[in-house]
């Protein structure tokens, strides 16, 4: 696989200069590669980086360790970093299976202004899960700037590709709120809000979401007694089963 992806249409002006998007693909050809020969659950942890994130940009560095650490006495997982910023700026990094190699990453990216471009994680995560399955979308932002409609066909599609949408929001804003539980809705998966002032919150929903993309119901469930948030997605989970 490439060491990255690059999501973005074309160039556009105001858009991150050449020697910020070098930089990014220097750290992402130094992820270390996967390891062991176990299929690995995949999970895509995407973020919005436009300028109103970077308190939780920051939180998310600190937290996303927790999805590894949850799985660490399982089969593993590998997750891929997607984020959006700026004017038309979209990437990917490769799949890893190290916290500290993301960390890393997440910490050499500053949020900058923008709108949302939610529509392309979606139809990147369908792209991903059409070659090699992808169990768990995991997707942090507070706004949605785009056609509800256009949003709602790619998740549906997720679901019919058994990718499960985990919809972390931040605020309430009612347009997002509106959109998150709807993405949720149609991929299977669950939505819930948190607030950045309390970071255990993000940190149990990463951990919840990591434990279901590698141990399924089962998985989740085994969380749940020490963990609200762990049961909320449970709950949101096996409400929409038949």
């Amino acid at each position: 696989m490439v060491d990255k992806k690059d999501l973005t249409r074309s160039p556009i002006p105001g858009a991150s200069p050449p020697s910020m998007i070098d930089s990014f693909l220097t750290e992402a050809k130094r992820l270390g590669p996967l390891t062991g020969n176990a299929p690995r659950a995949r999970l895509v942890f995407a973020l919005d980086a436009t300028m109103s994130r970077q308190p939780t940009w920051d939180l998310a560095c600190r937290v996303q360790g927790e999805m590894f650490a949850t799985t660490s006495e399982a089969d593993g997982l590998s997750v891929q970093l997607v984020y959006f910023r700026g004017f038309g700026e979209c990437r990917a990094s490769r799949w890893v299976a190290d916290a500290r190699a993301l960390t890393d990453l997440m910490t050499r990216i500053s949020c900058r202004g923008g709108q949302t471009q939610i529509g392309r994680v979606l139809r990147h995560v369908r792209a991903e899960a059409g070659q090699t399955p992808v169990k768990v979308l995991v997707y942090v932002g507070d706004a949605m700037e785009e056609p509800i409609d256009d949003l709602c066909a790619v998740a549906g599609e997720l679901g019919l590709l058994g990718v499960k949408a985990f919809m972390f929001h931040e605020g309430d804003d009612p347009d997002a709120a509106g959109a998150f539980q709807e993405i949720a809705r149609l991929s299977g998966g669950a939505y819930t809000r948190f607030d950045a002032g309390a970071p255990q919150a993000l940190s149990e929903l990463l951990r919840a979401a990591a434990a279901y993309a590698t141990g399924g119901i089962a998985g989740l469930a085994r969380l749940t007694a020490g963990s609200a948030q762990a049961r909320g997605l449970l709950t949101a989970i096996t409400e929409r089963r038949p």
